[in-house]
This record gives C-alpha cells, structure tokens and sequence, in this order.
C-alpha cells in the first residue's frame, strides 16, 4: 500500500486508513468482529485508526482500544473532540476546560497513554483560536498527543488557525479532515489549496458518499439511508442528480473492469493534497473489497470524463456535509443593524 507523509508532521501514514465510526453502532460490527477488522487492515498495510469521542459516546474509542491492545505501538492513532458529548454546553467546543476533560476521557477509553493526532472535530466560533491553539500546545509538550489537526474546517478559518498559531507562538494544525468523494468536490476549490498553501495533509472522509457508490442497485436502502433521510430523499432535484451521476460513473467503472467502490477510493487518493482516504467498512467483507482498492489507479482520460459527470470544485447537493453553523448567517443580529 502506498505511504504518504502526514502535512508537516512527519508521520508516514498509509493510503487508506481505518475509520472507526462504525464500532459500537447498532448494525456495526460487535466487539469481537471489530477487533478482527482492525487486525486484518493493519495486516493489511493501514497503519492510521481514526475515531472521535463523539461517536456512539465514546463506545468507537473503547472498541478501538480493544483492537489495538498488543498492537499499539503499529498504529497512527487518531481521535477528536468538540462536538456535544451531552445536554451540558460545556462538554463540547474548544474551551481549556473542555479539551482538558475530553482527551483525558478518549485516553482512558483508548487504553493508551497519548494519541498521535488529535483533531477538532468541528469550529467553535465561541472560544478563540488562541485559547484553544494553547491548551492543545500544552498537551504536546505534556506527551499526551503528538500533533494536532481540524476537521471541517472552511479554508477562511484554516488561515485563521494557521495564524493564530503563528502570533501566539503555539503548535498549529498540521492536517485537515474534510469530506471528498465523487459526489462531494467542493474541497478542491478552496480547502485543498489552502491546506498546500500552509504545509498540511488532507485525511478526507467518506469516499462512497454516505453509500450512494456503494454499488448497490438502490441507494437508499442502507443503513446511512435511515439516518441522513434528507441525503436520500429523491424528491430532492440534487438527490435525483446524484441517481444520474452514479449511473454514468457505474457505466465508467464497468468500462474499467473494476467496481464502483474502487473507481471512488481511487479517485479520492488521486488528489495530490490527499494523505490518505478513510474507509468506514461495517463487515469483513466490505473491508476486504475496499482494501483492494489500493492497487487501482486511475488514468487522466478516466480523470477528465469523471469531470464530465461531476464538476472539479462542486457539491451535487451541498446539503450533504456536516458544516458547523456560522453565527454570522445563524445569528440575524449580526447582519442587521439595530
């Protein structure tokens, strides 16, 4: 599997990576499963597990540490913090107080004495860069992470952070996690260049685009269907876009002689601000399709027609990702005058 170096920390890390999300949901694997998963990817040349506190309330963690006892030391380890743990307002965001709570709770669930990229899952347009840039400063020279990164993160608070980081003297952020697939392009306009601009590595996330290149004959009947209605909802013009797209890519993949899955991941990893591309599998076999991917390239005149279907820089329905609320739009006082 090829390896990519990290942004700027140095860290070598796999092509593909291990995405946890699944672990500890209703319809993922059960425990015993998990762990199985996990050892046949690292087995298999991944050597970065992301997960986050947040899902499942911290029962990914917990199944990840399982999966890594005795392995641990094989592993890239990444987890984040900052979306809701709770009702309570102050267990989420980027406050001293919080971050300080958080990461001793994901180490304690990961069975692990440090984390080796620790990431903020989502902005917090309440605590300022400075205060949370330190705190996490702080816990790099405490041993308890390694490096840092943002998730979700528009490319104007990229820059923010970055110089933050900067004027304040702190640790600043190395790698970004945005959404990328076929279906989900916007990264490249702004996201990518920025994150190139500023020496930091791409861990994108979902590559099959919540299922819809999952290969299936109907989209909408898994497990994401029944959660994220709205991504499936055809009476949606985007959505209905997204049903013409899947099919000239499946004509695509047929063309090439691999499967629609594959076409996708190999497309994601194509992107020279890629580091690498995280899989979420819930089965054994879904894992086992998807490490095959690794050896599949894509040529540029199969670049180009995928353009033709989707274009570079786009979101067929951008009401697919998970962007934070900009109080500047939510909030109605601070675009009208008294």
């Amino acid at each position: 599997m090829r390896q990519n170096t990290l942004g700027a920390s140095g860290i070598v890390v796999s092509d593909l990576a291990f995405g946890a999300m699944n672990f500890g949901f209703p319809g993922g694997p059960d425990d015993k499963q998990a762990v199985v998963m996990v050892h046949r990817a690292l087995d298999a040349g991944i050597n970065l597990v992301d997960t986050a506190d947040v899902y499942t309330n911290g029962e990914s963690e917990r199944v990840v540490g399982l999966a890594l006892k005795g392995r641990r030391d094989e592993v890239v380890l990444a987890t984040k913090f900052g979306l809701p743990m709770s009702e309570d307002p102050n267990r989420a965001g980027g406050s001293p107080r919080w971050i300080r709570r958080a990461v001793e709770d994901s180490l304690r669930r990961l069975g692990t004495d440090h984390v080796d990229l620790y990431q903020m899952h989502r902005p917090d347009y309440r605590t300022g860069l400075d205060e949370t840039l330190g705190t996490l400063s702080d816990l790099v020279r405490e041993g308890k992470i390694r490096a840092i990164g943002s998730s979700t993160f528009p490319p104007e608070l990229i820059v923010a952070a970055q110089w933050a980081a900067e004027k304040g003297g702190h640790r600043r952020f190395v790698t970004e996690q945005p959404r990328y697939s076929l279906f989900n392009r916007r990264p490249e306009a702004h996201v990518f260049p920025t994150l190139r601009e500023h020496g930091m590595g791409a861990l994108t996330y979902a590559p099959l685009a919540s299922g819809w290149l999952a290969g299936r004959a109907e989209p909408g009947g898994g497990p994401r269907a029944r959660m994220e209605k709205h991504v499936f909802d055809l009476d949606s013009p985007a959505n209905r876009a997204k049903v013409r797209a899947a099919g000239e890519l499946r004509e695509l993949a047929d063309g090439l002689g691999v499967p629609l899955t594959h076409l996708a991941l190999a497309f994601v990893r194509a992107h020279p601000a890629v580091s690498t591309a995280l899989i979420g599998p819930r089965t054994p076999e879904q894992l086992d399709d998807l490490l095959a991917a690794a050896d599949v390239t894509l040529d540029a005149a199969t670049l180009d027609r995928i353009d033709e279907i989707v274009a570079p820089g786009s979101d067929l329905n951008p009401a697919d990702n998970y962007d934070a609320e900009i109080p500047a739009i939510a909030d109605k006082t601070l675009r009208r005058r008294a």
